[in-house]
């Protein structure tokens, strides 16, 4: 039994001083500013590391060739997609039109010269 307490107690320590290490040297953590980390580290003697590696530890980038993860479903379709829609008429399509327009006039003009 003391064997099993002491091999409990060499993985909390572990735990502790991976948590730790890696809270401090993070860039960014997630759900809770670092220091309110820091303390639920020290405080809460297993599940603070615990839970930090579990809520706390950022999330790796995405590699190359994984999926990516979002946060929103896309439009499954250009038609679908209400920002695309909007694009479409923007002050140079209207423009675009305009002199597609001017040049069906001029291409029947000329077939009525011919």
């Amino acid at each position: 039994m003391v064997r099993l307490f002491i091999f409990l107690a060499a993985v909390q320590l572990v735990l502790f001083v991976l948590a730790l290490i890696s809270v401090l040297s993070a860039e960014r953590v997630r759900n809770a500013p670092r220091f309110v980390w820091v303390l639920v580290i020290l405080l809460i003697p297993l599940l603070g590391p615990l839970a930090y590696f579990l809520w706390g530890r950022p999330l790796a980038a995405p590699r190359e060739g994984s999926p990516i993860r979002r946060t929103k479903a896309r439009p499954s379709s250009p038609d679908d997609d209400p920002d695309f829609l909007r694009s479409m008429d923007t002050e140079q399509s209207r423009k675009d039109r305009e002199t597609l327009a001017q040049w069906e006039k001029e291409f029947k003009k000329r077939e009525e010269e011919s």
